[in-house]
């Protein structure tokens, strides 16, 4: 019986340990970023949303191609932490990212839509909105440089568990490989 109770105690205190090694804000953001790189179903869900939502209406192909943009974006996503700082119940982790450049693909497709917008008109002479996304998406797709990145992430610690704040928009950008410095 001793061994028994012995053996439990042993593993309530592994178990007790464990937790408040995993609550930590390192922790935590380890575990929000590791969701992307994992393409847990929270993030697609939040990447179908906003594709739903964005404000040009892709045409099915466009949605498709977007995803699948950002889904290898996630899963070639790296990061190293830089530092923690902790103050009370406020917590405040630096992080570089590197993430695929994709801004600058959307930039240089810009400076050719405005340097021959011509090729982008449909027959009546105006401009079709559908074929600028087909070459956006396509330059994007032939991206192959990185763009590092540097977050400062906040969490907030509620009832003893750390919790990630809501990203900025800013942020979200970076993570994307959108964010125009």
């Amino acid at each position: 019986m001793k061994k028994f109770v012995l053996v439990v105690f042993t593993l309530l205190l592994f178990t007790c340990g464990c937790d408040s090694m995993m609550n930590t804000p390192t922790k935590r953001v380890e575990e929000f970023l590791n969701k992307y790189q994992r393409q847990d179903n929270e993030v697609l869900t939040q990447l179908d949303e906003a594709i739903k939502n964005a404000d040009f209406d892709f045409t099915d192909d466009q949605a498709d191609s977007y995803r699948e943009l950002m889904k290898k974006q996630y899963k070639n996503l790296t990061y190293t932490i830089k530092e923690e700082i902790v103050d009370g119940d406020n917590a405040t982790v630096t992080v570089e990212i590197e993430v695929y450049d994709y801004n600058t693909a959307i930039n240089n497709a810009e400076t050719y839509y405005t340097n021959n917008a011509d090729e982008f008109k449909n027959d009546a002479g105006e401009l079709d909105e559908s074929k600028y996304m087909d070459y956006k998406i396509k330059q994007m797709q032939d991206v192959k440089d990185k763009v590092k990145y540097t977050l400062n992430l906040t969490l907030t610690k509620k009832d003893k568990t750390w919790v990630l704040n809501d990203i900025t928009e800013t942020d979200r950008q970076k993570l994307h490989g959108l964010y125009n410095s």
